[in-house]
């Protein structure tokens, strides 16, 4: 066998379009939970790639408040709750070019493939069975396998070793500032793509582009060697 590629792809941001139906079921849980009206999505802002209980701070903090790890919790919950219902009745968007770019890769000896995000394990296998990703075919790290979540390295950390390869041989795929500071401590390469945030915001990552439609697997290739 000669070299192989580490290709791990962040879930929310990057394979699906989650943002949209993310901020409206959590101001749902929110209204549900604590009387609170009128959420907008740029509240979430600063908790999205965080997780999802520091999705569910992230709101609070956007209207002056701070929740108890008990009302933190509910909130969580009832988020995924919410979402999954969602999830059952309308089929996520997936992003241009993502399921072609797993599809290619899959197809290369060379390449070994990885889902890794800050989300539930529940939460993220629904929604990559809902954009029909090959799942099966790629390891699979959620927040609940760590007790660090981005921007720590853990759980690109985590997917590398459960690839068999080394961080330095792997690049991490992702959307939000956080995860690039992840996959940078983490010593891995990074390509971060602007579906939800500026290339300013994203400066940090190796490459920078609009879609991933302009990437496949010789870009992978040439990034890491």
């Amino acid at each position: 066998m000669g070299k192989l590629y580490g290709l791990i792809f962040d879930v929310d941001g990057v394979i699906a379009d989650t943002e949209a139906v993310n901020a409206k079921v959590t101001a749902r849980a929110f209204e549900k939970l604590f009387g609170l009206k009128g959420m907008r999505d740029e509240d979430f802002v600063a908790g999205i790639g965080r997780g999802d209980e520091e999705y569910v701070r992230a709101g609070a903090r956007a209207h002056g408040m701070e929740l108890s790890d008990e009302q933190a919790k509910a909130g969580t919950q009832l988020r995924e709750k919410y979402f999954m219902e969602t999830l059952a009745n309308e089929p996520l968007p997936t992003f241009p070019g993502v399921l072609e770019l797993i599809d290619a890769a899959l197809a290369s000896d060379d390449f070994r493939l990885a889902i890794a995000t800050s989300g539930s394990f529940e939460k993220s296998r629904a929604i990559v069975k809902s954009v029909r990703a090959p799942y099966e075919k790629m390891a699979h790290i959620s927040g609940n396998d760590v007790k660090r979540r981005k921007p720590a390295p853990d759980l690109f950390l985590l997917a590398a070793e459960r690839l068999g390869i080394e961080p330095g041989r792997c690049v991490v795929i992702e959307d939000a500032p956080d995860g690039v500071r992840a996959a940078k401590a983490a010593r891995a390469k990074c390509i971060a793509v602007t579906n939800t945030t500026s290339a300013t915001n994203l400066a940090d990552a190796d490459l920078i582009c609009d879609s991933l439609e302009q990437i496949n697997p010789q870009t992978i290739r040439n990034l890491i060697d």
